[in-house]
């Protein structure tokens, strides 16, 4: 998959990702999140998550979806529009794992 982050150094990512894989595998990963996001970060990630499995779903309209998560169109459309970077295997990948068909 292409790189989708932009910052002023792409190893910063790629040592976040290692580092992440690394706590999967050794069973730390809530608490490596836990110290490198804060309460408000890992909020926001879960509202994406939520906010990716309604649009990969798509039986809701953008606005309902909105309204049923309680958050801005902006933030509803940032979601929809980085879907549609994302190759098609990635994104039903993503949604089995949300919709439990993994």
């Amino acid at each position: 998959m292409k790189s989708l982050y932009n910052q002023r150094d792409p190893q910063e990512w790629q040592q976040f990702l290692g580092l992440l894989k690394q706590a999967v595998a050794e069973s730390k990963a809530e608490e490596l999140l836990s110290m490198l996001l804060t309460a408000d970060e890992r909020s926001s990630l879960g509202l994406r998550v939520q906010i990716v499995q309604e649009l990969l779903n798509s039986q809701l309209p953008q606005r309902e979806i909105q309204q049923k998560l309680n958050t801005s169109a902006a933030t509803i459309t940032r979601g929809s529009n980085m879907l549609k970077t994302v190759d098609p295997e990635t994104l039903e990948w993503v949604s089995n794992q949300l919709n439990g068909k993994a």
